[in-house]
């Protein structure tokens, strides 16, 4: 994927601030007693190649800008693509008018002054490049699928892209705070088929970084597809049973991401969480930390302010097994009686809500190899169907497939099962191998469950 030429990194950030605090201004004239406005502005550029050609290329650009107004402890949300004269006046008069009539209450309102970000660090997150052009991004799609074709007993292809993007926000409160960022992003994708007729396997593999350099190269990704897709081949159907149960990394993050929402203040305001009297007891193992760290460097959803514009820092969730704090916002920690913990996050067309931002649970002391050594018979998962989880209960159930382990070696490959448990157990009897690598928005290593149930024949 090319690149040539600058541009200035906030470009885009640096455009939107104005607009924001117009909004904010021309609310208080219209009778708003607090206001925040935020601006949204990207531009994208993918393509989509298969079987050797170009099947399309995508270009867009949009603003979304949200308005959110209160008097007293009422609020009200607008929000809008449309920034000229026409469209801005009668939207602030519509704002300012549903918050008369909105329901009061107790806990809206602006962020706390003395939690607002004042200052920020550079978090490296905008590739001061031009953007690539739609035929590099091609060259790169066509790369990946050609490697991914290349590999022994691959027999289709289910298409391959190349995306770049970049956007900015800016966000601005009457209560004093303005602030702005802008990021890149820079993506390669294949997935592939491999054998015949009904014996046919689906798999992908994909890549996206927020500068191009840290991209993985195309044909790593296509040659990756391939191997997988090959390997899925002739899986076969294991009995029903309770053995232990390995997540892939590129599934163990969901299980992260269950806890991440358990902890969400929405769920615990509303009671709704299977964690919601589990504040300062053990939830996972002894040793385990689970961190969320808004400015890694180059991270996928690095931010330097909230999306109220609280100052955030990187927090262990979970420390030595035991948590530590939920994730709130200025409302959810209103009505715990708590303070926000920087971790609002928002779109234009609401108001905020708790959120993580760069997740993931850090590695162990072992090896994949040495965690799956021990196990006679067990399950290595590799790719996770459904949503069957309970966030009231905790009951865990999803379909799976992947391979078999047996005698401490990954063995045959294996579908149309189904594992299940209560993450409150798996939790508590989860291990963690020391093979973490920062791929996604949220991340986990290799990770052992004991004691869970397989669903077969």
């Amino acid at each position: 994927m090319a690149r040539t030429g600058t541009k200035p990194p906030s470009e885009i950030a640096g455009s939107v601030v104005d607009a924001a605090a117009m909004l904010v201004e021309r609310a208080l004239k219209a009778g708003a007693e607090a206001a925040e406005a935020i601006v949204f502005e990207g531009q994208s550029l993918g393509v989509s190649w298969r079987l050797g050609k170009l099947e399309d290329v995508e270009r867009s650009e949009g603003r979304d800008v949200g308005l959110r107004v209160f008097i007293g402890n009422r609020q009200a949300v607008v929000s809008t693509t449309d920034l000229s004269e026409r469209s801005l006046g009668p939207l602030v008069e519509r704002a300012v008018a549903m918050a008369r009539v909105a329901p009061e209450d107790p806990y809206a309102g602006l962020a706390d002054p003395d939690l607002l970000a004042s200052s920020w660090p550079d978090l490296e997150i905008d590739d001061p490049v031009a953007p690539p052009t739609a035929e590099a991004l091609a060259a790169s799609a066509a790369e990946a699928e050609e490697a991914a074709l290349a590999v022994k007993g691959v027999t289709n292809s289910g298409g391959a892209g190349a995306q770049w993007g970049r956007s900015g926000m800016a966000l601005v409160t009457s209560g004093g705070f303005s602030g702005a960022y802008s990021g890149t992003s820079f993506s390669v994708s294949c997935s592939v088929l491999a054998g015949e007729g009904t014996r046919m396997e689906r798999d992908y593999d994909y890549s996206s970084a927020r500068h191009l350099a840290d991209l993985d190269a195309p044909a790593r990704i296509g040659r990756s597809a391939g191997e997988r897709a090959v390997r899925r081949l002739d899986p076969r159907k294991v009995r029903s049973q309770a053995v232990p149960i390995v997540y892939d990394p590129r599934v163990s993050a969901g299980l992260v991401g269950h806890f991440a929402g358990a902890i969400s203040g929405a769920a615990i305001t509303r009671k709704t969480s299977f964690l919601q009297h589990a504040m300062g007891k053990p939830v996972f193992a002894p040793g385990i930390e689970i961190v969320d760290d808004p400015h890694r460097k180059r991270g996928l959803r690095s931010k330097p302010f909230d999306g109220e514009g609280v100052r955030n820092r990187a927090m262990k969730l979970i420390e030595d097994g035991t948590l530590t704090t939920w994730l709130l916002d200025t409302a959810s920690a209103r009505q715990l009686g708590l303070r926000s913990t920087g971790h609002a996050a928002r779109g234009a067309g609401g108001p905020p809500s708790p959120s993580t931002t760069n997740l993931y649970m850090a590695p162990g002391a072992l090896s994949p190899e040495a965690l799956i050594a021990d196990i006679p018979q067990g399950l290595y998962v590799t790719e996770l169907i459904g949503m069957g989880v309970n966030g009231v209960t905790g009951d865990y159930s999803r379909g799976a497939s992947g391979f078999w382990i047996e005698n401490g070696k990954i063995g045959f490959p294996v579908s149309e099962i189904t594992v299940a448990g209560n993450l409150k157990e798996m939790f508590l009897h989860m291990t963690p191998a020391n093979d973490l690598v920062f791929r996604y928005a949220t991340n986990a290593p290799t990770i052992l469950v004991e004691g869970m149930t397989v669903a077969g024949m």
